[in-house]
């Protein structure tokens, strides 16, 4: 019985250290979704992510030799495998935001991935425990106080949000798979390295080579540089890394609660440091989103998924 309970102990520790790091991780994604468009009108949608997870992998390189980490071939075919979902699911989005410009709504539908993350693990023979569901649906209406202020109707832009979530979910659900398989720092460097160079594809052939006086025009603004700084070191190479750290003891569903939270801290960010205001239906749909969370992780020793069948 002792050496259960300390398991059980360990097992909640870590789970409330993943949670802190996916927390963290969202605020990241938060603030940094003003640098994320401004970068993709500066440089185009490929061209921005495909320099600034190029740049995540690299700032992860020295790291990777301090720590005397290594890369082994089952590492490195895990990080492309990852990197692949990771590009279609960043360009997607970095599309979508480049034609919409919808900041709300764009923030609202990428984070349909809470909803299409416990669906797809039922699939692989994993379920949720009743609490998880109603905290997604409830976190789904919290969503919607926040980000939708007039009436729904969906554009293209919103088609590539909207495909850019399920292209998350399959990234989510493979980080769950791998995270705790290797080292969290190397696979993220592949993961990274992988996404930029498969971006710097449509890059080249779109925005680079039919429009070289602009790319090199927007590398000389010191705007452009800040938001691949910011996308690149921060979003890129610490949030994304904090997510697969944090997924290797927090299951996937929850896992995608808590960086939905990304569209709350986008907002309360505005409102602190930008004095953009935060009306009562945005403030509600904060505080709706936080119990859900909070509703989600009631019951620590639970929330394990649990397999169908023996």
């Amino acid at each position: 019985m002792k050496d259960h309970s300390i398991k059980e102990t360990l097992k909640n520790q870590r789970f409330l250290r993943g949670s802190l790091l996916l927390g963290f991780a969202s605020l990241i994604w938060g603030a940094a979704f003003v640098a994320q468009q401004n970068g993709g009108d500066a440089l185009g949608p490929y061209t921005f992510n495909s320099f600034r997870f190029i740049m995540g992998g690299i700032v992860l390189l020295p790291l990777i030799v301090l720590m005397k980490r290594s890369f082994s071939a089952p590492l490195i075919k895990s990080g492309v495998i990852i990197g692949i979902s990771l590009a279609l699911a960043s360009n997607l989005q970095q599309l979508g935001i480049t034609v919409g410009h919808e900041a709300g709504k764009a923030g609202f539908l990428t984070s349909c991935y809470i909803v299409l993350v416990p669906v797809a693990g039922l699939f692989f023979g994993k379920k949720c425990p009743l609490r998880v569901w109603i905290a997604v649906f409830i976190t789904v209406f919290g969503l919607y106080l926040l980000c939708i202020k007039d009436s729904f109707s969906l554009k293209l832009s919103d088609t590539l949000i909207l495909l850019s979530a399920m292209a998350f979910t399959l990234q989510i659900m493979l980080i769950e798979h791998y995270a705790a398989s290797y080292d969290p720092v190397a696979l993220s460097c592949v993961e990274f390295l992988t996404c930029g160079i498969l971006t710097l594809i449509p890059s080249t052939v779109f925005e680079i080579i039919p429009q070289p006086t602009a790319i090199t025009a927007a590398l000389h603004d010191p705007d452009a540089w800040y938001a691949l700084l910011f996308s690149g070191l921060l979003s890129t190479g610490v949030a994304y890394t904090l997510q697969i750290v944090g997924q290797a003891s927090v299951p996937a569903a929850i896992a995608s609660l808590i960086m939905s939270l990304e569209a709350v801290f986008a907002v309360i960010a505005g409102w602190f440091f930008l004095g953009q205001g935060l009306t009562a239906r945005e403030a509600a749909g904060c505080l709706v989103m936080f119990f859900a969370i909070i509703l989600a992780q009631s019951d620590i020793g639970g929330l394990s998924f649990e397999r169908k069948g023996k």
